[in-house]
């Protein structure tokens, strides 16, 4: 019986009392900071490897369990994006690619209710990150400007697809987006990364993250699922490169179309063909523009 005690207690740490966030190393991290190359007996042209390390971490966003993000107050939401920062520079010195994404909702895959999210850090560029990065250089080449910072000017000017707006950030759903309530936070001005960000610009995108989210709640009234995740210019050996064609900016995937029941599956032709979209962009920005901001669990009270 000892033994058994002593072998989950070395592998399985209870986290201590905590009042903030909490960020603490993945327990089962998809990533390890060493990891052996494969050994390549020879060099077939279609079965290519080569060697991952990095690190994965949790963020804990709350000590409380049963709050989410549209129902914390905006010092809350503040020290989240602050922890963001300091893992976006901490890792960012090791390595080239820090992941930050949040998978909300058992329909998510979310295992733990808890609210929180991971953070996986990588010594390559994953397959988005790099397509991200090798469009956006070559529009930046052609054009001599950000492409997403021509994305945002026109999206101000047309307005139809802008779901809310400060100072600092707007929110759209974006002209190619693919999930029904799919939106982009970005920023007016030219940002990089997230610790480019200045006290003006955290403060104001709390007020975006906790507007965004409440109307999304509100829109089937339940706690509404959804991955997202923040990109912005790659780090590690990319911080002594030019990376001016790069622009920080946050993805939200929300999977529900119809109801908080119902679900949009990318099945059949999507699968085999081209993804298609079950209501327009500007539709669904109206849809979510509309929306109050105040949750409906206060309305209810």
């Amino acid at each position: 019986m000892s033994m058994s005690i002593n072998f989950f207690s070395f592998f399985f740490q209870k986290n201590p009392c905590y009042t903030s966030t909490f960020t603490f190393d993945n327990d089962f991290p998809a990533l390890l900071e060493s990891s052996p190359e494969p050994y390549l007996s020879n060099q077939d042209p279609l079965f290519q490897m080569t060697g991952a390390q990095g690190k994965c971490k949790v963020i804990c966003f709350h000590p409380t369990s049963n709050i989410t993000i549209p129902l914390m107050s905006l010092s809350e939401i503040l020290a989240i994006i602050d922890t963001w920062i300091i893992e976006t520079i901490e890792l960012g010195k090791i390595y080239n690619w820090i992941q930050i994404f949040e998978n909300k909702g058992s329909i998510m895959g979310c295992s733990n209710p808890h609210p929180h999210c991971q953070i996986w850090a990588s010594n390559f560029l994953p397959n988005e990150a790099k397509t991200k990065n090798d469009f956006q250089k070559q529009y930046y080449l052609e054009y001599g400007r950000p492409l997403l910072m021509d994305y945002v000017e026109r999206e101000i000017i047309k307005q139809e697809r802008l779901v809310l707006e400060n100072k600092n950030w707007i929110v759209v759903v974006p002209w190619w987006g693919v999930w029904p309530y799919e939106t982009m936070i970005l920023p007016k001005r030219h940002i990089q990364r997230f610790n480019d960000l200045n006290e003006n610009e955290k403060i104001s995108l709390v007020d975006v993250i906790k507007r965004l989210t409440t109307k999304y709640d509100n829109l089937f009234q339940t706690s509404f699922p959804y991955s997202m995740g923040w990109h912005g210019a790659p780090t590690g050996k990319y911080l002594i490169e030019s990376t001016d064609h790069w622009l920080f900016h946050g993805l939200y995937y929300p999977p529900l179309l119809r109801s908080s029941s119902i679900k949009k599956f990318n099945v059949g032709y999507e699968m085999l063909a081209q993804v298609q979209r079950d209501l327009t962009p500007e539709k669904a920005a109206e849809k979510l523009r509309q929306l109050p901001e105040i949750h409906y669990s206060f309305e209810k009270k």
